[in-house]
């Protein structure tokens, strides 16, 4: 037992060789390729302003508001005590106070605030440690954040809705846009029988002089308390994308009806609500019968956000397994100390740090594509999917290896490890599932094939650095001339390979060459596999291990 923890007698016996109460952490500070990836890729005043944010979400006062968030979920709250209808979801303060930590700060506006300097970076790495703090409520700030590409497409939309959408104030208040010191924004795409296919959509969008009238219902509707949600509806032209307000402008609630809250595996922080349009009112945005090209403007944003919440979580369970194994000790000696302990713990730090590096090279694009590069629009084009595919794919393995390095304890909900585990699936769920990514990058591929082109030049910009990786991505060149018929079979395999191959030329030109050459070893060489921990004998694992917590 550490010797800062207090020693407790109880009736039968004492309790010894237990880990210490995690106290105040420091997100940022301790996450060294973090800092390393900020420093590479994002102008010096990213850092800066994350800084205050990683003493914060690591705090024992944020980390209990994580958790009192899940163990009181959202509550609907259809009609008042008259019988009068409401269509409300009440929160616990907790997850207010958590959305206060996020918008207050301007985490959800930084990438517009700051577009093109930084601004993308900013926010994926912002993203990354509130995560850390609880997954669920950044739905809601993702949602906000992205719904900005989408409000461009209209002018006259974007100014009277942007000023709420960057506005540094979180009001969770129900009043018209116009009374409200800050805005939020939710999406609500698919419907029961069609699910990721929302060309089969059948909610109705009627011109009716004064607006237009949506009717139909939505099967998922993402934060169901926010002032405006993007949605999709078929007018006489086609799927055309509409906002739709919570509060008309005259103060009256618009026609939506909250039909009941999803009781979800995961996310439970977070409200997903069964809604219907009755003659809600509404104004379409960007080109009628364009809808889908319209909101994908949104969903590419969103996909990163949900490419890098899985990183984060992942870096959670790696802390608290390394803290739980360096304090705990059987069969004489500490579990850290013990060979297959550590390629474990070794391995899930590999897998972090090769995560983030992807994410931060896809916000990096990002800002280039502002900045009118065209490389960086390819690359942008593609990597937010390939790195949504091959994150989501690792995280519930990831939850699971790093529950079983704490045994029991981490099975049961007072530890963080089964919540993260619950929550793991959710970012491979939404926004397109596992297969219709991997269908997406084959688009991509075929569409434009300068995105191709862009991460050619990535991976050949570490050609020769490790026969591994050089093995790998001849052995894609070869895969990539069949024919598309040939590909589509292979979509999920082509994606995760080039996920993994260009995760490695990352480590290879900027992670120390015990990072970036174990990494390729494990992910692309003789020894790939699925499992956790089955690393080279000559592994450097003191190198790996030190990197987790500075």
């Amino acid at each position: 037992m550490p010797d800062h923890a207090p020693r407790i007698r109880l009736a039968t016996h004492e309790v010894t060789n237990q880990p210490d109460t995690p106290g105040d952490r420091d997100l940022f500070g301790e996450d060294l390729p973090l800092r390393e990836t900020l420093a590479r890729e994002a102008p010096e005043w990213v850092a800066r302003r994350l800084a205050p944010l990683g003493h914060e979400a690591g705090s024992e006062r944020v980390q209990a508001l994580g958790e009192a968030a899940n163990r009181h979920p959202p509550e609907l709250r259809l009609f008042d005590r008259h019988g009068r209808r409401l269509d409300e979801v009440a929160y616990h303060p907790a997850y207010h106070a958590l959305m206060h930590l996020a918008i207050d700060h301007g985490w959800h506006a930084v990438a517009w605030q700051e577009e093109g300097h930084g601004g993308h970076q900013a926010h994926v790495a912002a993203l990354y440690l509130l995560t850390q703090a609880e997954p669920g409520f950044c739905c809601p700030v993702t949602m906000t954040h992205a719904a900005m590409p989408v409000l461009r497409q209209a002018p006259t939309v974007e100014a009277r809705w942007a000023p709420g959408l960057l506005a540094w104030e979180y009001d969770p208040r129900p009043l018209p846009a116009a009374d409200k010191q800050g805005l939020t924004f939710g999406m609500a795409m698919t419907e029961k029988q069609g699910g990721s296919d929302v060309r089969s959509n059948t909610t109705r969008a009627e011109s009716t002089g004064d607006g237009w009238r949506l009717t139909g219902h939505k099967w998922f509707c993402s934060a169901p308390m926010s002032d405006a949600f993007l949605t999709l509806a078929r007018s006489d032209e086609g799927l055309t994308c509409f906002l739709v307000p919570r509060v008309a402008a005259d103060g009256e609630r618009n026609a939506i009806e909250l039909q009941r809250l999803k009781d979800k595996c995961g996310n439970r922080a977070n409200a997903s609500a069964e809604i219907e349009y009755r003659g809600a009112w509404a104004e379409p945005i960007g080109p009628p019968g364009r809808g889908i090209a319209t909101i994908l403007e949104m969903v590419q944003q969103t996909r990163l956000d949900a490419a890098t919440a899985p990183v984060g979580m992942m870096r959670q369970a790696l802390v608290e397994a390394w803290q739980h194994v360096r304090e705990r000790h059987a069969f004489g000696r500490a579990l850290a100390e013990q060979p297959l302990m550590r390629a474990v713990i070794a391995d899930l730090a590999l897998e972090v740090e090769a995560g983030l590096a992807l994410v931060m090279r896809a916000a990096r694009a990002f800002d280039g594509d502002a900045r009118g590069d065209e490389g960086e629009r390819a690359l942008a084009r593609l990597l937010p999917a390939l790195a949504k595919y091959w994150h989501n794919r690792r995280g519930p393995g990831f939850m699971a290896e790093a529950m079983e390095c704490l045994g029991g304890i981490g099975y049961v909900e007072e530890a963080p490890l089964a919540r993260l585990y619950r929550e793991a699936p959710v970012n491979s769920i939404w926004e397109g599932s596992g297969n219709v990514i991997c269908l997406d990058v084959l688009r991509v591929l075929g569409r434009h094939p300068e995105a191709l082109e862009a991460l050619r030049r990535e991976l050949a910009a570490a050609q020769g650095a490790s026969r591994e990786l050089d093995a790998a991505v001849i052995d894609l060149e070869d895969s990539l001339q069949e024919p598309p018929e040939a590909l589509e079979s292979q979509a999920r395999w082509l994606a995760q390979r080039l996920a993994q191959c260009l995760q490695g030329a990352l480590l290879l030109r900027h992670a120390p060459t015990e990072v970036s050459e174990t990494f390729c070893r494990t992910r692309l060489g003789a020894r790939a596999g699925p499992t956790y921990g089955v690393m080279p004998s000559d592994a450097p694992l003191n190198v790996l291990l030190a990197r987790i917590a500075s």
